[in-house]
């Protein structure tokens, strides 16, 4: 059999790898470089995080996500995953952060109650005038995506993995399981898998009513010389309270102090103001006092765009027909799942069992 993947994110990268694996000739197409600093995977750190609130078919789906990494880990002769933990930082008590810890609770799993003293204590960067409460949950870190990127590559690579970046695909017939390239080369497979994130859309426009593109973007931030060696230290923030939708990874493994939140998002096509805009990066570091005291004190360093599609409801999607199979494992959580997206997407096409597939992605059991 042979499967062409269009996309190499990381839902593409580890779609070939499960592949590849079971012995499927796999020929993986990129329209930029691999990894590619445009996509949503190109960044250097995204989290992996137990707690998901009202969506508990995700948060039980950690565990699967676990294990494929581990199997992943052990080809790649390397765990790509720093196990920091992550935290929930509450201003109101009545916030998101509470949701999200309350959801732990009722499903069984640890999760460390901090009073605001307590919070600040471990974690100096906080303002203790804008904290109500904390909570800690061991399951949860930062998984490194350049560094699975590299090595995910050098895997296929030795594979026999067929693998052309700079390669921009202009159509795919789901009928005939073959794509068109930009310069007019057709290539046939039995299977076309695309995972090709917020540029599905210019190869599927139909799919505008069920997908929505978003333009979104990062901060990198340098803090206070006396509070570098507590951010070392921080786990993971999930979720910094309040209404910014705001998260941090810490600087671990090389990488630095990142933060994002959900009300920065618009809606654009994927290679929309790509650009960082004037003063971006302070308005972004902004959200986050409260809960961090001394934000002015913060420098930006860097500011990431990145593209997203995004359903509705936030869960995952899955469509095709025929040869096609089109996977988008986004709506701002795909990555941590890209492991174990990979295997599942894998196992459908081998099967042709679609519904499971679809199941499994959307996780709403």
């Amino acid at each position: 059999m042979k499967v062409i993947v269009v996309g190499a994110g990381i839902a593409g990268l580890s779609t070939a790898w499960s592949l590849a694996k079971r012995g499927v000739e796999v020929v993986l197409l990129e329209q930029g470089p691999i990894p590619n600093p445009l996509s949503a995977s190109g960044d250097h750190h995204r989290i992996i995080r137990r707690a998901y609130g009202a969506q508990g078919g995700y948060q039980r789906r950690i565990d699967e996500a676990y294990a494929a990494w581990d199997e992943m880990w052990a080809d790649l002769g390397a765990k790509h995953l720093a196990d920091t933990g992550f935290l929930l930082v509450s201003q109101t008590g009545r916030d998101a952060a509470v949701d999200y810890r309350d959801s732990l609770l009722a499903g069984g799993y640890p999760v460390e109650d901090l009073s605001c003293d307590e919070a600040v204590r471990r974690h100096p960067f906080l303002d203790p005038g804008g904290v109500h409460s904390a909570a800690f949950s061991p399951e949860g870190g930062v998984l490194l995506c350049r560094h699975i990127g590299r090595d995910l590559l050098a895997f296929l690579q030795g594979a026999g993995v067929t693998i052309r970046p700079q390669t921009q695909v202009v159509a795919v017939d789901a009928a005939s399981g073959k794509v068109r390239l930009s310069g007019g080369e057709e290539l046939a497979g039995d299977h076309v898998v695309v995972t090709a994130g917020a540029w599905v859309l210019q190869l599927f426009p139909q799919l505008s009513d069920r997908l929505t593109s978003y333009r979104t973007a990062v901060a990198y931030l340098e803090p206070p010389a006396d509070l570098v060696a507590a951010w070392e230290a921080s786990p993971v923030i999930l979720d910094v309270g309040g209404t910014v939708d705001g998260y941090v990874l810490p600087p671990v493994r090389g990488t630095g102090l990142k933060v994002g939140a959900g009300i920065h998002k618009v809606r654009a096509g994927a290679d929309e103001r790509r650009v960082p805009e004037p003063g971006e990066g302070e308005r972004l570091r902004d959200h986050f006092a409260p809960p961090f005291a001394r934000i002015a004190e913060y420098r930006v360093s860097e500011v990431v765009t990145c593209a997203y599609t995004f359903t509705a409801d936030e869960h995952f999607f899955v469509a095709g027909e025929d040869r096609l199979t089109v996977v988008s494992a986004c709506s701002g959580h795909g990555y941590k799942f890209g492991a174990a997206v990979g295997r599942r997407v894998a196992e459908g096409v081998l099967s042709g069992d679609r519904a499971g597939l679809r199941e499994w992605l959307e996780a709403r059991d």
